[in-house]
């Protein structure tokens, strides 16, 4: 065989490699109409597995358009759900969740969807320098989770996640009240210190609120006020530095970390309070 001849049969060999692969990208690429359900879920958990959740989300959301009727379809809207949520897309993502509450409140799924919910806010909480509306919207949300669905995997998870939106809240309130502490705003700076000890209590920020609300009262020389501080701090929070740096201060002033309880005042309530153990 001459090479003229070889060069002519191995473009024909060429030619026909090229053609069956344009024929088998042609059938890959079929529109999505031309498929089953199936086919168009597993391409978007394909398309989840090559992280690419938002284009994973938009295919689930046709399986939802071109079958709605379908298994699938019911599937695929708490499936578009989470590839929201991971493609940090909280609004889309919450839209579907709620759109599956709605069309199957009483679902199997339905506790991962009010999950989801929450998560579309709790993802979105920043620092406590922020506006905190999204950290109230994830802590509502959470609470359906743990409320409605206490026997769902995603309860104890709630939990955590609420606990940890309160101490976020606590921090905030903390971060405003030093603020206001430093600049000599004194009773500004105690009504943010006494919202993480009445409503607060159980989160981190307790002692030092408390430590706090005695350097607060004896700038403003409220001394039985700062001593029923101490001791509550003192009862509840006794091996903390904050203990110790609240003792130092009352006793450098010539007082103690202690109470008599008496009075109306909101924080001898709370003292009273800490004595019948009615909040430790």
């Amino acid at each position: 065989m001459g090479f003229g001849a070889k060069r002519a049969g191995r473009w024909l060999l060429l030619t026909g490699v090229l053609f069956l692969a344009a024929c088998a990208h042609a059938k890959k690429e079929a529109p999505l109409e031309q498929r089953s359900p199936a086919q168009i879920f597993k391409l978007a958990e394909n398309q989840l597995a090559t992280k690419k959740p938002a284009d994973a989300a938009k295919t689930f959301t046709e399986v939802e358009r071109l079958y709605p009727y379908s298994d699938w379809a019911k599937r695929s809207i708490v499936m578009s759900a989470y590839a929201y949520s991971k493609a940090k897309k909280y609004p889309e993502a919450r839209a579907a969740a709620q759109r599956y509450l709605d069309f199957y409140p009483a679902d199997e799924d339905a506790a991962y969807a009010q999950y989801l919910v929450a998560l579309s806010y709790y993802d979105q909480i920043d620092s406590v320098d922020r506006d905190q509306g999204n950290t109230f919207q994830a802590l509502q949300a959470l609470r359906v989770v743990i409320e409605r669905y206490p026997d769902s995997k995603y309860a104890e998870s709630a939990k955590l996640k609420f606990d940890l939106a309160i101490d976020h809240l606590a921090g905030k309130e903390m971060q405003v009240g030093r603020y206001y502490l430093k600049r000599g705003f004194y009773t500004a700076a105690i009504n943010r210190f006494r919202v993480v000890v009445e409503q607060y209590q159980t989160t981190t920020h307790t002692p030092e609120a408390l430590y706090r609300l005695i350097e607060a009262y004896l700038s403003l020389g409220l001394t039985d006020e700062a001593q029923t501080a101490g001791a509550i701090l003192g009862h509840n929070f006794q091996s903390s530095v904050w203990y110790r740096d609240g003792y130092a201060l009352l006793t450098g002033k010539g007082l103690e970390a202690k109470s008599r309880g008496k009075g109306n005042g909101w924080l001898a309530k709370v003292y009273r309070r800490v004595l019948k153990g009615a909040w430790l």
